[in-house]
């Protein structure tokens, strides 16, 4: 059995650049990302080969999240990601066997307009198989981030 691919839609009433920049956004990504982890941010940038970091405070307020590599960048059209690593206590991580669990990972993101109104798809394909009671809750998750993005892009 192939590793399950999860994916998570929403349509907002809002073109396909707006919500582009909502979702990528500096200012705005935390605020629909808080739903994951509070205080979740990303730095780097979101170009094409380029490195980015997904991180939010632990418990003792140092930054931990993953490593991840832009695989693709159409702008307002696709953008995939890859992990290649994890951050932890502040430290990147791509080469111990804990981080390296997740590398290959992809969650890409595809936005359709018609109508002005674009269809936001989020597929994220795993490198192993994710248990039941956990995609449960990352559907949860995502339903609620994608609630917020579309309420934040139609304003």
């Amino acid at each position: 059995m192939g590793k399950q691919k999860l994916q998570f839609s929403i349509t907002v009433n809002a073109t396909k650049e707006k919500v582009w920049n909502v979702m990528l956004g500096e200012e705005t990504y935390p605020l629909w990302t808080d739903v994951f982890m509070p205080g979740s941010h990303f730095e780097g940038d979101w170009s094409e080969g380029s490195k980015i970091l997904f991180l939010a405070p632990d418990e003792t307020g140092k930054m931990s999240g993953s490593v991840f590599q832009i695989k693709e960048n159409k702008p307002y059209e696709f953008v995939s990601m890859e992990n290649i690593g994890m951050v932890q206590d502040g430290k990147e991580d791509t080469s111990s066997k804990e981080a390296t669990m997740y590398a290959g990972a992809l969650e890409n993101y595809t936005f359709k307009e018609a109508d002005g109104k674009t269809e936001v798809l989020v597929d994220l394909i795993p490198v192993m198989d994710i248990p039941d009671d956990y995609k449960e809750t990352y559907r949860d998750m995502w339903h609620t981030a994608l609630q917020k993005l579309k309420e934040l892009a139609e304003k």
